[in-house]
């Protein structure tokens, strides 16, 4: 069975950037986020809400979809976010704005459960942190066309983000200092793969 790590932070904080220098690194395969081609993304982040549980329920299903095809797979896979990033941070705003109904929150909450017993954790989640202006700043200028976080959401996502990363077990959560822009330089990516090898060996 193949080796999982999740590379989760905010949104905006640099996921993808990690996430692709590391599947270079190790060989990997890569999940992204694939924002373009979810058929419910667009119209939510248009400001239509009645698409707010098609979009939590094709997104936990797409990333479960994901971790069993890298499961299966011999070798690392390296997912931008992932299933636990879906459900504990962006599922559980989006509840808190109002966006998903009590009901509808109980469902997306059922079934990332239903796939937890039936998905192993990941081994390892590399967990990345950066001073809320520098994630504001990078997030704007990151400048996507669909986009369903926005720069005032940023401070309430960090707090959800940060209360899931504490209650992780310690020994699967690698932390990484976003707060510069060298974060992914070579000597700093070196060190977190000899971490990460140390780590799943």
């Amino acid at each position: 069975m193949g080796q999982l790590i999740a590379v989760v932070g905010n949104s905006g904080v640099g996921k993808t950037t990690l996430t692709g220098h590391l599947a270079a690194r190790f060989g990997s395969q890569i999940g992204l986020e694939q924002l373009e081609e979810r058929p419910f993304q667009r119209p939510f982040a248009a400001g239509e809400a009645r698409y707010a549980l098609a979009n939590q329920v094709d997104y936990l299903l797409f990333r479960a979809e994901q971790e069993e095809v890298i499961r299966r797979a011999p070798g690392i896979g390296i997912q931008d976010g992932g299933l636990d990033l879906d459900f504990q941070l962006f599922t559980r705003y989006f509840f808190q704005k109002g966006y998903l109904s009590a009901a509808e929150f109980d469902l997306c909450g059922r079934f990332y459960a239903f796939s937890r017993r039936h998905l192993p954790l990941p081994d390892l989640f590399v967990v990345m942190s950066a001073p809320l202006a520098v994630i504001e700043a990078r997030h704007v200028a990151r400048g996507r066309q669909v986009e369903i976080a926005h720069r005032e959401d940023l401070a309430a996502m960090e707090a959800l983000f940060q209360g899931w990363i504490t209650a992780l077990d310690p020994q699967r959560v690698i932390r990484v200092d976003a707060g510069d822009d060298h974060f992914a330089s070579p000597a700093n990516l070196a060190e977190l793969q000899a971490v990460i090898n140390g780590r799943l060996a």
